[in-house]
């Protein structure tokens, strides 16, 4: 069977190549291994599908620090308003929530994945679903896919879309690296991002503050002279193993490199007050305290910072909270002020790449055009989505970037394999 484009991969830079090829009048087919299309993109956004991202182009590739800047090229010729705008045509309404987040205002994933899988069916795409590939073979006028069942697919271009090793089961289990290799390849060291971290302090061991949520704090990563390496400020939880949460995801991925580095520990320092200075913090404890000279110094605090957190602090400064507040010492407050806003432990490691929200590394993108999405080793063979050493945090950021590197992998595929005037 022969085709001009073959996609493999069925997730959302799967979807947008398969479509963007028929749109290109290439005669197309997708592989899915899988019984479903977009299994990603429905569970993405708990469930609602956060597709893209409002923001402004450039604050899109800054919620990118994983190599983001190479997707300056590709924002150029379709980009996140591009998204809104594909999605808005082919009839699915979305709706802005915080942050510049994007959703169908039917907050159903299924009415994005219906969506694109209408329009394949629509442009007459081959949709081949349950079909694994067992092999690629690389050719200087086509590429030919061997599936499990040994048919072979003949494609004069090949798109190679099957996403990374993380949320393995919506099938991205890493099968695309050895094919990537085998066209000569580099694949950068995988690793998990957007993943809840694990501590050996002892408060987290004796799970003195498990299940404990903090609303809008400033999470910091600090290096070896303790300055912040990065600094979120979101909520997070203290769970049985470590911390987790939005504000821990988006640390995650730079306490990792840290670990990467071969350092046996990462520090983190916890900002529980970050919109109020120390300064201003003294004086409002300091008055509080002042109001209520017999009130123990705990009752006094109570109400402004979760008691079990408040404990943990009173016992890390040998601090008695049942102490009348009259007799607490202004060095007293002031210690206590600094646990709450400088709240230093370390981390040890994260949970493991397939308990990840996003991979990390993957394809060179030294080694991919990025306005067209072509290998520069390989002619006709092109790589989207989350195979590429490219990852963002959670917030459409990663969807974004599958879509967009999609869409142009798709349209340059078809063009490679339909020149002009064919």
């Amino acid at each position: 069977m022969s085709y001009d484009v073959a996609v493999i991969g069925g997730g959302p830079s799967g979807l947008m190549a398969s479509i963007a090829a028929a749109e290109h009048g290439a005669k197309t087919i997708l592989l899915e291994k899988g019984k479903r299309l977009g299994t990603k993109l429905a569970i993405s956004g708990g469930g609602r599908c956060n597709v893209t991202n409002r923001l402004s182009e450039e604050e899109v590739i800054r919620h990118i620090p994983g190599n983001g800047k190479f997707l300056y090229s590709p924002f150029s010729v379709f980009n996140n308003y591009d998204i809104i705008n594909y999605f808005e045509e082919m009839g699915v309404q979305l709706k802005e929530e915080d942050h510049g987040r994007m959703f169908p205002v039917t907050n159903s994933a299924k009415t994005v994945v219906n969506a694109l899988v209408s329009k394949l069916d629509e442009l007459n795409v081959d949709v081949r679903m349950n079909t694994p590939v067992k092999a690629v073979h690389y050719a200087e006028d086509e590429h030919t896919v061997i599936l499990e069942d040994e048919t072979k697919i003949n494609a004069k271009s090949l798109i190679i879309a099957v996403g990374g090793k993380a949320v393995p089961h919506t099938g991205s289990t890493g099968d695309g690296y050895a094919w990537a290799k085998k066209a000569g390849h580099t694949i950068t060291e995988l690793y998990p991002t957007e993943v809840a971290l694990t501590s050996n302090e002892p408060f987290i061991q004796h799970k003195r503050l498990q299940g404990l949520s903090l609303r809008n704090v400033a999470l910091s990563v600090l290096n070896k002279k303790n300055k912040p390496i990065i600094t979120h400020q979101m909520d997070m939880i203290f769970t049985h193993f470590g911390i987790s949460g939005p504000a821990v995801l988006r640390c995650s991925q730079f306490v990792v490199k840290e670990l990467m580095k071969g350092h046996e520990a990462v520090r983190m320092q916890l900002d529980v007050f970050p919109d109020s200075s120390e300064q201003l913090l003294v004086q409002s404890l300091t008055q509080a305290i002042d109001s209520n000279p017999k009130k123990t110094i705990r009752n006094v605090l109570k109400g402004t910072i979760p008691e079990r957190l408040l404990d943990h602090m009173f016992a890390q400064n040998g601090i008695d909270g049942d102490q009348k507040a009259a007799t607490a010492a202004n060095e007293v407050i002031r210690s206590l002020v600094q646990q709450m806003k400088k709240f230093q432990f370390y981390v040890h490691g994260s949970l493991p790449l397939r308990k990840a929200f996003v991979t990390g590394g993957g394809v060179s993108i030294k080694e991919i055009v990025p306005k067209t999405m072509q290998s520069k080793i390989m002619h006709r063979l092109f790589f989207c989505g989350e195979i590429l050493d490219i990852h963002g945090y959670t917030g459409g950021y990663n969807i974004t970037s599958a879509l967009v590197t999609g869409r142009i992998a798709g349209m340059n595929a078809a063009s490679e394999a339909r020149p002009a005037g064919s």
